[in-house]
């Protein structure tokens, strides 16, 4: 089998434009429309938007590659780096904070130039107790000769089926230095293709033992940002991704099997991100409601910072009942304290009591919440 990088005009890629312009155009006009739409919001809800894209971008990432991330323990990690309020006493794993702090950088610093120190950094970051699961990784440098081939495979031991072999290890410095190049480069391709491009090529190289897939994730997040011209991250394109999680794999399989000419991976990437801005729409919308919500509320004046951060955390869809004691552990406040909260947030019909009595007592938000007033 012949791979595209052991082709003799590797990497000199090729692609159909007249294929690809009427999806371009498509993407380039939803992601303008979008910005324009973010731009109106203000800085708070601005704020909202861009937690919940690069909370849903982390996750989808790691669910690519069949790993589950707690999302409240992302979400307090991003908000925290953000500086955004948000209610939880829930601790980030060393795991996730290397994560997020990955995807903080290559989007808040899309600006700074790409570099085989900052790669290896966010590998770093990616596994910072140097294993991946059970196994020992080297871990912040390219993988070494030692490790064997690079090999994408599936299928039990004994039959299994490659996928994909990577560039020997020994090709790694040369191979990463033309990459940087291009990337930091200038030139006329459009800047969301350079991000199809850039994802295709790094997870071609397969410079590192793991991780591989979700540092290229990054990197054409880096390049959307770019493209984009703002730090803020308005749509998640590793979460669309996760929705097509075979079709990514098997377009990526694909093209890394054949020649130079990349246009199915390029058709594929564009459609994905098409799906991407449409559902950055619907998220769009549930922000909008919230802020609804929250006018509503603040006509009777405004609920105080414990009831705020709670009634937030209710919004973004709190999984279970609460109670008084979860939200004591919210709040960070004494029980009494979160009784006294509550009882006034009811008196006011902004929670509902559920049946049941003493500790057992629950509380969810109102259903005709914001629909009672005159806005």
């Amino acid at each position: 089998m012949t791979y595209i990088h052991q082709q003799k005009d590797w990497p000199e890629f090729r692609w159909n434009e007249a294929r690809l312009l009427p999806l371009l155009t498509k993407v380039r006009h939803q992601q303008g429309r979008l910005l324009g739409q973010m731009e109106g919001l203000g800085f708070h809800l601005r704020g909202e938007a861009n937690l919940e894209s690069l909370t849903k971008e982390v996750i989808g990432s790691s669910a690519i590659e069949g790993e589950k991330l707690d999302a409240e323990e992302v979400r307090s990690s991003i908000a925290r780096r953000l500086g955004i309020a948000h209610a939880g006493t829930t601790a980030a794993s060393r795991h996730v904070e290397g994560v997020v702090e990955m995807m903080i950088d290559a989007t808040r610093k899309y600006e700074e130039a790409l570099t085989a120190e900052r790669l290896c950094s966010w590998h770093a970051a990616l596994f910072p107790s140097g294993r991946s699961g059970m196994q020992r990784i080297t871990v912040g440098a390219w993988r070494t000769g030692e490790a064997g081939p690079m090999q994408v495979v599936s299928g039990p031991m004994g039959r299994e089926r490659v996928h994909f072999e990577a560039p020997e290890a020994s090709l790694l410095d040369a191979e990463i230095s033309r990459f940087l190049e291009w990337f930091e480069g200038t030139g006329s391709v459009d800047p969301v293709i350079k991000a199809a491009v850039a994802h295709f090529w790094f997870v071609t190289i397969h410079p590192f033992e793991d991780g591989n897939g979700r540092i290229a994730r990054a990197i054409a997040d880096m390049a959307l940002a770019r493209a984009d011209g703002v730090a803020e991250r308005f749509y998640s394109m590793s979460s669309q991704i996760e929705r097509e999680r075979k079709q990514y794999y098997d377009s990526l399989e694909s093209s890394q099997r054949g020649g130079m000419d990349i246009t199915l991976w390029l058709e594929w990437f564009l459609g994905c991100l098409d799906g991407a801005l449409q559902n950055a729409q619907e998220n769009l919308k549930a922000i909008l409601h919230k802020a609804r919500i929250w006018e509503w509320i603040n006509q009777d004046g405004p609920v105080n910072e414990r009831q705020h951060a709670v009634i937030n955390r209710l919004l973004d869809g709190f999984e279970g009942k609460l109670s008084s004691s979860k939200y004591a552990k919210l709040a960070k406040c004494s029980p009494d304290t979160a009784l006294r909260d509550i009882n006034e947030l009811v008196a006011r019909d902004i929670l509902i009591k559920e049946a049941g009595g003493g500790r057992s007592t629950g509380y969810r938000l109102a259903e005709s919440l914001g629909t009672k007033k005159n806005m």
